[in-house]
């Protein structure tokens, strides 16, 4: 049996079923998240087992839409349909008194769907169909509260800058399909020399839009005016991941200057926005520069050729972040707010929710045996085998230390401080879902052993990469739990809380001039519009008033001639009485006139 058509339907149908009942949401969404991950594991057992399902599906002449479960495609659905499936677990409680239940989990559905199609397309139209969907559903997630202030904003500036970068991919597809003929991903894969140097800048355009790295990193932290479980997915297995993915899945076409220039791009993001993390004031906003920080991280082992090191840490991360989002809800919940100055001592109110969070937290700065280890381990080492080690090692060792000095500020923020305990319902669906991450956060690191054999790869062992990347995130940690930020940061702090922004930053020179040119152009066409409308009047008077002139004056006359035609006939046959002494009078009479007619006018001439 073919499982690709259920992964992708079941979440579909579920959220069919859900705006159509408007009934039990969360259940019909558990069901149909729990059917595709059984579907997208059924897959993963398959290619485990060396087997390779496709579909084929009729698309534009030529050029077939193709859906394939190969190694690479099986274990990203199993990913993104294992931290879909309890993020939703957790949002069957963070939700409980929404009012708007169905609209998020349908919308949730349809954006686990899109993401599964994402992953597993094999065609490029395919490919960008799904694009388009989930970054549709991260507009709808993101402003899903958008009668709260600021929130309309946070979603049209992460729809902005998001479906602005992805011009890039749409010319870098484009140019691969008129190059190779085809529309399949595989087969222009093999595409070289400038083309796929060109193809290659404009992927990492679309990459870095999607997955937020400098400049484009703004975004993503704006994102957080979303409810928590939307936060956890974007952050971890769909949205973001989707900038990252596209680049693991290109790494084969890509020539090694293209592979430096993404290096360089992830290693400056890691740094950026790994300051910008330690500088936060709230906890939701640190995490969002976090993510991208780790995946700028994921963009240097791209750059260091390779991209199964990238891949281990996508894993490793979606199960880590997603964890540190959903224990962040909880403490929201507690404190109703997210801002430091609110979460202190959140920690005590809930130790085990905090323990959960602590273990993803030091998961994250790379301690082991936890999984975040593993996946750093593998990024440092694959930068130290790299020809510009000097480099890029020195921009994942830099991550890896900010990475534990962010994460130990947190911690130590969230547990100093008096406990407040506060009850609030579905705290049980919630501790149940973040349960569940937390403890992949912890053993995943254990299957990249078999993930690396499913894949056919191998990764660069180095003992110096392990003792580097400990000692890193060791000395990470310590200063962020010894050290306070004004200090750490120094006249660095005031740049980390205005994101770097240099002369107004991104908004100065992209944003507002982005929504000036909008604003010009919806003035244009409302000008154009008022202006049809003023010709649409004019020629309806004119239409009224021909109308009118024929209604009113040639009808008229026409009518009128009638009239008076009959009206004469009439009369003309009262004359013809049938006595023909009367009819030769008039005949005498007529001739007279006629006669005295033309005398006259014999007369005049």
């Amino acid at each position: 049996m073919n499982f690709i058509p259920v992964v992708i339907l079941a979440p579909l149908f579920a959220a069919s079923l859900i705006l159509l009942a408007r009934r039990i949401p969360a259940a019909l969404a558990l069901l149909g998240i729990a059917v595709s991950l059984l579907a997208s594991l059924a897959l993963l057992a398959g290619a485990f087992n060396g087997l390779t399902s496709a579909l084929t599906l009729p698309g534009l002449p030529g050029l077939p839409l193709r859906l394939v479960a190969s190694p690479l495609t099986a274990l990203l659905s199993t990913m993104v349909a294992t931290v879909s499936t309890l993020v939703l677990v957790y949002a069957a409680g963070y939700m409980k008194a929404d009012g708007e239940k169905p609209r998020f989990f349908a919308t949730m559905l349809l954006f686990a769907s899109a993401m599964q199609t994402l992953v597993l397309a094999g065609d490029w139209i395919l490919l960008l169909s799904a694009w388009e969907i989930i970054g549709l559903c991260s507009y709808l997630l993101i402003g899903f509260w958008y009668r709260r202030p600021g929130v309309k904003a946070a979603a049209s500036r992460a729809f902005l800058v998001t479906r602005s970068a992805d011009l890039g991919l749409y010319v870098a597809v484009f140019i691969l399909i008129a190059n190779a003929g085809s529309s399949d991903i595989a087969t222009t894969l093999g595409t070289g020399g400038k083309t796929a140097a060109i193809a290659g800048l404009l992927l990492l355009v679309a990459a870095m839009g999607k997955s937020a790295q400098t400049p484009l990193h703004d975004w993503l932290q704006r994102a957080m005016a979303g409810p928590t479980p939307v936060s956890a997915l974007l952050h971890s297995a769909t949205l973001v991941a989707a900038g990252a993915i596209l680049l693991i899945r290109t790494a084969p076409m890509l020539s090694p200057q293209t592979l430096l220039v993404i290096g360089v791009v992830g290693g400056i993001t890691t740094i950026v926005t790994g300051l910008i993390a330690l500088g936060e004031r709230d906890l939701k906003r640190l995490l969002a520069a976090s993510t991208s920080s780790q995946y700028g991280l994921m963009l240097v082992a791209v750059g260091a050729g390779v991209p199964l090191a990238a891949l281990l840490h996508l894993i490793a991360h979606a199960a880590i972040k997603s964890s540190l989002f959903l224990g962040a809800g909880v403490f929201q919940h507690s404190r109703e707010s997210t801002e430091f100055k609110a979460l202190e001592g959140v920690g005590r109110d809930r130790p085990r929710i905090f323990f959960g969070f602590a273990l993803a937290a030091l998961a994250l700065a790379g301690i082991p045996p936890l999984s975040g280890f593993f996946s750093k381990d593998a990024i440092i080492a694959a930068t130290l085998a790299s020809p510009h080690a000097a480099l890029l090692a020195t921009f994942a060792l830099a991550g890896t230390v900010l990475t534990g000095a962010y994460m130990a500020r947190a911690l130590h923020i969230l547990w100093r401080g008096k406990a407040q305990k506060r009850n609030f319902a579905g705290l049980g669906w919630m501790s149940a879902g973040l349960a569940g991450l937390v403890t992949l956060a912890v053993v995943v690191g254990a299957l990249f052993p078999s993930i690396a054999t499913l894949l056919n790869a191998s990764l660069p062992e180095s003992t110096l990469a392990q003792v580097l990347g400990l000692g890193a995130a060791l000395s990470g940690l310590a200063l962020g739990w010894f050290v306070g930020v004004q200090r750490l940061l120094g006249p660095l702090l005031p740049w980390t809380r205005q994101g770097f922004a240099i002369a107004g930053g991104f908004d100065t020179w992209v944003v507002r001039p982005a929504f000036f040119i909008a604003a010009r152009c919806e003035q244009l066409e409302r000008a154009l519009y008022d202006g049809v409308l003023s010709i649409g009047r004019f020629g309806l008077g004119i239409g009224r008033a021909a109308r009118f002139g024929d209604e009113r004056g040639i009808d008229g006359l026409i009518f009128s001639l009638v009239r008076g035609t009959i009206k004469l006939g009439g009369r003309a046959r009262t004359l013809q009485s049938g006595l023909i002494h009367r009819e030769m009078a008039i005949m005498v009479v007529g001739t007279a006139l006629i006669l005295a007619v033309l005398t006259v006018a014999l007369l005049v001439y």
